[in-house]
């Protein structure tokens, strides 16, 4: 499989179990039930495309980009982004276990309310990304830039919050109740409770 797909197409109930997506390009596409599960994915390009009820099962994407896309009802069991561009896009109503994302930049992501227990990001770019009542639970969060992000009333207890940008956390608005982190955002964090740090 290879090239551009046409502007404005809509796949329903596609079949899609093992396929190799590398190296297409879709633009506003829509996905409708469709089964992505063991997809191979290796630098596809998919841009303000639309996924409702799309099963992404023990799929894998390295180097790929989605950008300012919608993800509705979808199912993410076992599958991996490394290296990923996710810029701008919104996540809704669906389901993550197995979760992980490994580098790439996912700033401007909406993950507001969703389950994210145990998944891994590791070394993630996701500034300003919206994760309002996420729960994060064991999940984690190590050596990623989340500035800006916004945590109201996000869970984040016995997460691993290590090494990563905590400057926009609040922990008045988030539950963080045995959560790792190192020294120096101690000091971020006693700042915001309004301690002095000596």
């Amino acid at each position: 499989m290879g090239g551009m797909v046409d502007d404005g197409a809509v796949t329903r109930q596609g079949d899609w179990y093992g396929l190799d997506l590398s190296g297409q390009t879709y633009v506003k596409h829509t996905f409708i039930d469709t089964d992505w599960t063991e997809v191979t994915n290796q630098g596809a390009s998919f841009d303000e495309c639309t996924f409702a009820n799309v099963k992404f099962n023990a799929s894998r994407h390295v180097g790929a980009g989605f950008t300012n896309c919608t993800f509705n009802q979808c199912t993410f069991f076992d599958t991996r982004f490394t290296d990923c561009k996710m810029v701008g896009s919104a996540f809704q109503k669906s389901t993550f276990a197995l979760f992980e994302v490994v580098g790439g930049d996912w700033s401007f992501v909406g993950l507001p309310g969703l389950d994210l227990r145990k998944a891994m990001f590791d070394g993630v770019r996701m500034r300003e990304v919206d994760l309002t009542g996420t729960r994060l639970e064991e999940a984690k969060l190590t050596a990623c830039d989340l500035s800006g992000a916004q945590w109201q009333r996000a869970k984040l207890m016995k997460a691993d919050l290590r090494a990563s940008d905590l400057t926009s956390l609040d922990p008045h608005t988030v539950e963080f109740a045995g959560a790792r982190i190192n020294a120096e955002q101690a000091v971020v964090i006693a700042t915001a409770l309004g301690l002095a740090v000596s």
